[in-house]
This record gives structure tokens, sequence and C-alpha cells, in this order.
């Protein structure tokens, strides 16, 4: 297991460096098209979908990639390993160019994340974990284990810079009808379960749709550092590699 997080660790630190040379190329116009749900892609998704791939396929475990060709469930409900993989999460934050975007990779097996990795190319932060043994940020080569003693006064919540609903405004309230002081971050990708996990926030619910690889990642590292990623209408944690890899709405706390 330990050599499978270095090899994506390795991988991820490798897309971020791709994904930096398309966002600080100032003659780069980012080659944004639309898919078919109409979500935005752009060639620093493509780079680094490619070098991740290049990474991974060394283990012989099968990749569900956001930028991949997606297989069949009837060959994928076989798969009881398989990594699952965001290139770039975030990619309307990447447009944006505000930095709020991560590469996700994650490890899940027999429907279970076990291991996660998301960096952040803007700010050189690495969060990864093993469950069932830490989890840890890693800033200028130092690893510090999650969920560390931050201290914040009251409630803090995060939320979705671009995918804020009425649901999550009404989480909020109820948030603040429990507590006197509340703090609402909200920033963009899989960043806002990172800040979960390492105890900066201690909610982030999110009401909306997202897909398995935009959670795989963040939910094995929250799971590391103690935390949870639970569907909100079961109260049970979100699988993976289901026939539809739509995530129900859920709540990292």
């Amino acid at each position: 297991m330990h050599e499978l997080l270095e090899l994506a660790k390795t991988a991820a630190l490798e897309a971020g460096a791709e994904i930096m040379k398309i966002y600080t190329d100032p003659v780069q116009d980012f080659g944004v098209e639309k898919k078919s749900d109409n979500s935005p892609l752009t060639l620093a998704d493509k780079a680094a979908h490619l070098c991740i791939v290049r990474y991974l396929q060394e283990t012989g475990i099968p990749i569900l990639s956001e930028e991949g060709s997606h297989m069949p469930y009837e060959e994928r409900r076989v798969w009881n390993r398989l990594w699952v993989v965001d290139p770039l999460d975030g990619t309307k934050e990447f447009i944006k160019k505000n930095g709020e975007f991560t590469v996700n990779i994650a490890l899940v097996e027999d429907g279970i994340p076990v291991l996660g990795v998301i960096y952040i190319p803007t700010t050189d932060i690495l969060y990864y974990g093993i469950v069932g043994e830490s989890a840890w940020k890693q800033i200028d080569e130092k690893s510090i284990q999650l969920p560390t003693p931050t201290k914040h006064e009251g409630f803090v919540v995060v939320a979705s810079r671009s995918h804020m609903t009425p649901e999550t405004e009404a989480y909020v309230a109820d948030v603040r009808r429990m507590y006197s002081q509340v703090e609402l971050i909200s920033c963009g990708s899989s960043i806002k379960i990172c800040l979960v996990a390492e105890g900066a926030a201690d909610a982030y619910p999110r009401f909306a749709p997202t897909m398995e690889w935009d959670t795989a990642a963040g939910d094995a590292i929250a799971r590391a550092a103690g935390k949870q990623v639970l569907d909100v209408q079961t109260g049970n944690p979100l699988t993976y590699n289901k026939e539809d890899l739509h995530n129900p709405w859920f709540l990292v706390e």
C-alpha cells in the first residue's frame, strides 16, 4: 500500500506540474471545450490525465478517470480494486484563475476508498492518507499528521464557491441556530474536504451534484484522519464504483 501511495503522490505532483505549465503561460487560452454535461474541459485536464495514467497503468490496476473512457458497469462491477482519478478538480476555478483546483487520486477496494492523494498545484500543498493508518499534509517537503490542532472559535462551515444551493444555505441557517458564532468559508474543488480533514473546518455540506472522482481521494484522506463522509439521506459512508457514478448529497464532518 505504501508503494502505491508513493506512486500516486509522484503522479499527482507530475500532473500538477503539467497543469501549472498551462496555467502560467501568458499566451495560453486553456483550449476550453464543453463536455456532454456542459461542464468545461481544458488542455490542462487532458495533460494531467495522460500524465497520471502513464504512472498508474504500471500497477495493472484499472483506472476510472473523469477524462478517460468509462467502462460499462458490467465490466467495472468485477473490479474489486481500482484507481479513481480527477486529473483537474475545479476546472471552473482553473479557468477563473483563482488557484482553487486540485489533482485527485484515490485507490478504491470493494467500493471503499482506502488511499487518497490530493495536490494543490498553486500552493504546492499535498494531502495524502491511508485508511486505517493516518493522513498527512505536506508543505515544503515536511509532512504534518492530520488532523492538526487547528484553533478556531465557534463552528466553521466550508461550502462550494461555484455550487451554493438553497439546501446548503438552509443547512448553514440551522447551524447558526445551534452555535452563537458560525463562519462560512467558500472555496473550490476538493480543498473543502481537506479543510475538514485537517481540522480547519467543522463541516462541509454538499447538497448539489458530484461524481465519484470528485470525492474519492478526499473521502480516503478524511477517513484516514478520523473524519467521515456520509450520505445525508441514509447516514452511511459513500461507496464507489457504483453503476451510477453520481454521488448522493453528503456531509463531511
